[in-house]
């Protein structure tokens, strides 16, 4: 474990809380990206938590040079609460970095912020063991620990659909069948065509989120799109105006009140938790400052179990990478009620959690590498269960 930092108290304290930890040991703690690129051949760290602003050689210019010394390098941005830091940590995710840490404005409160103790020692521990688990060939940690393998995939064949034009222009998608011994059993689509398709995501979903409204064609124009995001305030604003740029549609944070329309992308804004509900025939967005769930705010859950309320059978909802379980209750409020879900598997998530566990209780009609599930939502929005 590297930290990079030029503030000696903000890198003392970091390589403290690690070193406390049993699994975890320092192996340099540097001042500048620098004396970084020299030594990281010497140190050969798994991990590096790389200062954004830094002298000499600022983080975004360190970042593809430590890459290119070590391509299997997981390096994990640390940027305060601004807008420029979080434009910048987004550019780094498009770099090659693995993931970002916001760290709070002053030296006193990241030293008290139980959170971000927390979120750091979370995802240097998780993002490290995953790495050792792929150059290794280890077998798998506990699930609140590190990825497993990705399971085998079970399910009746489904039942014949009539083709329609406007499949014609889509991928045809290959099954995805692992190999491995440990089953997940996959339920069968729901029967009603989708009129709300839901995202929930974190560690590794900027990246992933991109790669999906990519390759979302007009077809996603039929159902509002509603995203949560495990991000704090202002990286959320940069997340939505870059959704906007790559989708070319209205991706925005969502405002209270709003009513919920097909074709509008709505992102739930950091430090809120976003949920639908219903005035009279108009759905529209809430918000509220009610307390983290999953330690999280935004959380997955709400959002989900709001929109089973509403939308009953017609939701559709992706859970992508990210760490932990947040998303897994509202997934079995949209099941319960007839909707359905996809789950990204294990080989294109950064950390296999969230869609984990959704896979593993049984939640899930597909578990689909992340450059498959576009072509799947499509289908399904259109009318095909196949």
């Amino acid at each position: 474990m590297m930290v990079v930092d030029d503030a000696v108290v903000a890198r003392s304290m970091m390589a403290r809380w690690i070193e406390s930890e049993p699994d975890m040991m320092i192996a340099a703690s540097l001042r500048t990206g620098r004396e970084a690129l020299d030594t990281v051949a010497v140190h050969d760290p798994d991990v590096v938590l790389l200062d954004v602003d830094m002298p000499e050689l600022d983080g975004i210019a360190a970042l593809p040079l430590l890459l290119a010394k070590k391509r299997d390098l997981v390096v994990i941005m640390v940027s305060t609460l601004t807008r420029r830091s979080a434009e910048l940590s987004l550019k780094a995710l498009a770099l090659g970095a693995t993931d970002y840490i916001p760290k709070p404005e002053t030296t006193y409160e990241a030293m008290t912020s139980a959170a971000f103790r927390r979120e750091l020692i979370d995802k240097v521990r998780g993002l490290g063991r995953k790495r050792l688990l792929l150059r290794e060939g280890a077998p798998s940690l506990a699930p609140e620990e590190a990825p497993a393998p990705v399971p085998a995939l079970r399910r009746a064949p489904p039942p014949a659909v009539k083709s329609l034009p406007e499949l014609k222009s889509l991928p045809e998608l290959k099954p995805h069948r692992p190999a491995e011994k440990s089953e997940i059993t996959l339920r069968s689509f729901g029967l009603t065509m989708p009129r709300a398709l839901l995202i929930g995501s974190s560690t590794g979903g900027p990246q992933a989120l991109t790669v999906l409204f990519e390759k979302l064609t007009a077809a996603v124009d039929r159902a509002p799109v509603l995203i949560t995001q495990h991000m704090p305030p202002t990286f959320t604003t940069v997340l939505a105006e870059h959704l906007r740029r790559v989708s070319g549609r209205g991706a925005h944070e969502a405002e209270d009140g709003e009513p919920v329309l097909a074709g509008g992308i709505y992102l739930a804004p950091g430090g809120c938790h976003m949920r639908v509900v219903r005035d009279g025939d108009i759905v529209k967005i809430a918000l509220g400052d009610d307390p983290p769930i999953n330690f999280c705010r935004p959380s997955v859950d709400p959002l989900f179990s709001s929109a089973a309320a509403v939308w009953g059978s017609a939701v559709l909802a992706v859970v992508l990478t990210g760490m932990g379980s947040d998303g897994t209750q509202g997934a079995a409020d949209i099941v319960a009620a007839g909707g359905s879900i996809i789950a990204q598997d294990e080989a294109t998530s950064v950390v296999w959690g969230m869609p984990r566990a959704v896979a593993q209780a049984g939640l899930c009609s597909a578990v689909l590498p992340l450059d498959q599930i576009p072509g799947k939502i499509l289908r399904l929005l259109v009318g095909s269960r196949s």
